[in-house]
């Protein structure tokens, strides 16, 4: 039990919040923490709640009951959603990204912690309403963006392999095709990863036809799981509607052209606002 100031109080409380995103919490757990009150932790919490929705950092839920209690539901807001856009946009079109092949370096914007706990907050945004058990990804560059997301769902995150590894114990396998290069694949999950007839959010760096995407929608189909919903960072806009295997998606940006002789890379914000009417 902690005795503090009440300013003081209301920023331990602030952070206790954030670090706990979507997890209900009982009056009674900070009335204890804090040797307050239960009135005073209400009012501590009107104020906080006040701040979070003035401020565009979110929502605070108060459940009424027995069972009740506050929870934190992060959200980013338009304007905000709007300049974290911008700026991913500018950083994938940097000319030093294009590699042999027309091809786009993206591991060190993955490998920023920062810059994916942004991304995995307006995911958290577009699907927090949804009705999700746990979010899945494929080995290995959207794991640091599924974890992302995931933290601010509190939600558990799902690996799919490549190939099978000992140490998952039984598991099951597809083949997909790649639904750029017409290629053959292998994607396996553990059993014990996932259990049946969950409802899933798939999250990945990068689509181009959507041929892993659509991979992994299979392989849930093997654990009578559903789909709630899928959000990549990038996609690519130099596929065709009709060449796509997935329509229902969201994403952030949208990758046009790379153009290696010029040295120039095209890119803009993806359908997030489109898809939420904005």
């Amino acid at each position: 039990m902690k005795k503090l100031k009440r300013s003081a109080r209301l920023v331990e409380m602030t952070h206790y919040l954030l670090s706990r995103p979507h997890h209900l919490i009982p009056l009674t757990t900070f009335a204890q923490r804090y040797g307050a009150a239960k009135s005073s932790i209400s009012e501590d919490l009107g104020i906080i709640k006040e701040v979070f929705e003035g401020e565009g950092m979110g929502d605070l839920l108060t459940l009424a009951g027995a069972a009740g209690g506050v929870k934190y539901i992060p959200r980013v807001g338009w304007e905000q959603a709007k300049v974290f856009i911008r700026q991913l946009c500018e950083k994938l079109a940097q000319s030093d990204r294009i590699l042999p092949g027309g091809y786009l370096y993206m591991s060190d914007l993955l490998g920023q912690p920062a810059l994916m706990n942004e991304a995995g907050k307006l995911f958290a945004t577009a699907f927090g309403d949804l009705e999700i058990d746990c979010i899945m990804t494929v080995e290995t560059k959207g794991i640091p963006l599924a974890y992302a997301t995931g933290a601010e769902l509190n939600l558990p995150v799902v690996l799919v392999r490549r190939d099978h590894q000992v140490t998952e114990g039984s598991a099951v396998s597809i083949n997909y095709v790649s639904g750029s290069h017409k290629s053959l694949h292998t994607m396996t999950l553990s059993r014990r990863a996932l259990k049946e007839r969950s409802r899933v959010l798939i999250v990945d760096d990068f689509m181009k036809a959507g041929g892993t995407i659509q991979g992994m929608v299979d392989l849930l189909a093997e654990f009578n799981a559903e789909v709630a919903g899928v959000g990549v960072l990038v996609e690519s806009g130099e596929v065709a509607s009709e060449q796509r295997l997935l329509h229902d998606y969201v994403s952030l940006a949208t990758l046009r052209a790379v153009d290696a002789k010029e040295k120039e890379i095209s890119v803009e914000p993806g359908n997030y606002f489109s898809k939420f009417g904005q």
